[in-house]
């Protein structure tokens, strides 16, 4: 009887721990191995002097993961990267960003990654436009004519003003820079306390947008700049609304927001491999 009991017991904590491992992913995935086979070391970026901008999936704290994206990057390329994301950051913080790169390295990078835009749909900021359209005289073909003329719009209280102020400040500071665009990936449910609740993607913010809004916005911009573009929205197969995706997020109640070790991974297996078809810098060598 006793020996009954006890396996009785056995199956219950058994079957309470099976219970939880199909309902909860681990906070604490560890570092997925990168083998050699798959670095890419002797390639444009070996050596480049990389900076990275934007929000909690870039900081250094490493929010939800063990291993940023970025770091795994360092050792599949061997780049150096220089971080300045920082947890919350908006558009708007990216432009604080790169005025500290400046201060701090001076022209002494060779590539700027921006991976922003989720905090500025997340906190309904109105989308705005790039540009501003007057009428201005011209002298076309022999002669005066007034024609419509266009200036970008900048300021911090709208998506649009955001971009084109700090892409402005970038692409005057560093011209010789490669400077690359990275959409937000698509967005789960999370909850990190009872006053910061965020709804899957599949809701739109207080200003009835959804996010398809802010990366269809930072494409534009990439247009707009003449800047690479990086979708990770849409080829980096990170989709946390699906359950069998939960593998790649942080947590399966709490956080499907932030991608955990696995995704991370996988976020820089896609980035590898679209930086190996751009160059990484534009400075001409001397003499």
């Amino acid at each position: 009887m006793k020996k009954i009991i006890l396996s009785l017991c056995g199956l219950f904590i058994v079957s309470l721990f099976c219970g939880y491992a199909q309902d909860s992913t681990p906070t604490d995935l560890p570092k997925v191995k990168v083998t050699e086979s798959e670095k890419t070391l002797n390639t444009q970026w070996q050596g480049k002097r990389v900076a990275f901008l934007g929000d909690s999936m870039t900081d250094k704290r490493r929010v939800g993961t063990t291993c940023v994206y970025w770091e795994y990057l360092t050792e599949l390329m061997g780049i150096e990267p220089f971080v300045y994301g920082i947890n919350g950051n908006q558009w708007d913080g990216i432009y604080k960003q790169a005025v500290k790169l400046k201060e701090e390295k001076g022209s002494d990078v060779d590539a700027i990654l921006i991976f922003a835009g989720t905090n500025d749909y997340n906190s309904s900021l109105a989308l705005g436009e790039f540009f501003d359209e007057s009428m201005k005289k011209a002298y076309r073909n022999g002669s005066d004519m007034m024609l419509k003329y266009r200036t970008p719009i900048m300021n911090d209280t709208t998506f649009c003003g955001r971009i084109n102020k700090a892409m402005s400040f970038l692409k005057n500071n560093f011209p010789q820079q490669q400077i690359i665009l990275l959409t937000p990936i698509h967005r789960g449910y999370a909850k990190f306390n009872e006053k910061n609740v965020q709804p899957d993607e599949n809701f739109s913010n207080k200003k009835g947008l959804f996010i398809d809004s802010y990366v269809d916005a930072l494409k534009q911009a990439s247009t707009n700049w003449a800047v690479p573009l990086i979708d990770l929205y849409s080829i980096s197969g990170l989709y946390p609304l699906a359950d069998a995706q939960i593998q790649y997020f942080h947590n399966a109640k709490t956080d499907k927001l932030h991608p955990n070790a696995a995704g991370d991974y996988r976020l820089a297996k896609t980035i590898q491999y679209q930086l190996l078809s751009l160059p990484s810098t534009f400075t001409t060598p001397a003499n």
